[in-house]
């Protein structure tokens, strides 16, 4: 009940949102990062509410810009995205839920068709309910993602967004983590028994194995697990979406 009341409220704010913010921002001379969201309001076809995870959006958003990073956001449908998980008892998330010009940027979400991947140093996979759908099986985002880690640019994501990179292929036809440690939310808190886990179209721990990849997690759980393989970071749960931020910069770091 408590997400259902975040998504009423914030597609409220969203709504009420400025849209004075500039189109054309000036891009920052460290670089561009790409956040991937989804579209999707509801866990499959059904009447359940899911979305973007706030959390990790913003936790991640605020050390990239605070780092000097311009970020942009992209969605299969370009537009406004659904976000719910909302904690306003957390500092960054009450400065951004009620930041009018960064909540905008969510309603304006850019299409593929929008994105040149060789302005982009990295993407980063945001998770919640939303990210099994839409984003695994775009192929427009696949082909953006796959540009940039060709440009040796960095693949990240932190739980359930590590969907979308599940079908991710290298230029070499191999999976873009073939051989790699690979993180995200995994199996073991998951409720499979669950009509909304029932909607989900993959094991995002067996696709990641089968296709290859190790799928490696913290059974603890909710203590900033992470993995970093080369030019791919990926975090289990919200908790590590701050440290897989500040990994992302610090391997554009060791690599421009």
């Amino acid at each position: 009940m408590r997400n259902i009341i975040n998504l009423i409220c914030l597609t409220f704010l969203i709504s009420g949102c400025s849209t004075s913010l500039k189109s054309d921002v000036q891009q920052s001379a460290l670089g561009n990062i790409l956040i991937i969201t989804s579209n999707q309001h509801t866990y499959g076809n059904t009447d359940m509410n899911t979305a973007n995870h706030f959390a990790e959006i913003v936790l991640a958003y605020d050390i990239l810009v605070t780092a000097g990073y311009h970020v942009d956001f992209v969605s299969p449908k370009g537009g406004a995205i659904p976000i719910g998980y909302i904690k306003t008892s957390d500092s960054i998330q009450k400065k951004y839920v009620y930041d009018a010009a960064f909540m905008n940027l969510l309603k304006t979400t850019k299409k593929a068709t929008d994105i040149n991947p060789d302005d982009y140093k990295a993407v980063y996979y945001s998770g919640g309910g939303a990210a099994m759908f839409g984003v695994p099986e775009n192929i427009s985002i696949q082909n953006i993602s796959s540009q940039i880690y060709a440009n040796q640019g960095v693949i990240s994501a932190v739980c359930h967004g590590t969907a979308g990179i599940v079908h991710l292929k290298a230029k070499n036809g191999n999976y873009i983590y073939q051989g790699k440690k690979v993180n995200g939310f995994p199996d073991l808190f998951e409720n499979k028994k669950a009509a909304y886990y029932q909607q989900f179209p993959f094991s995002i721990e067996e696709t990641i194995n089968n296709n290859g990849g190790n799928f490696v997690y913290s059974k603890k759980g909710w203590d900033s697990y992470y993995t970093v393989d080369e030019r791919l970071i990926t975090g289990q749960d919200p908790t590590a979406s701050k440290v897989v931020a500040q990994k992302i910069i610090e391997t554009l770091q060791k690599t421009n």
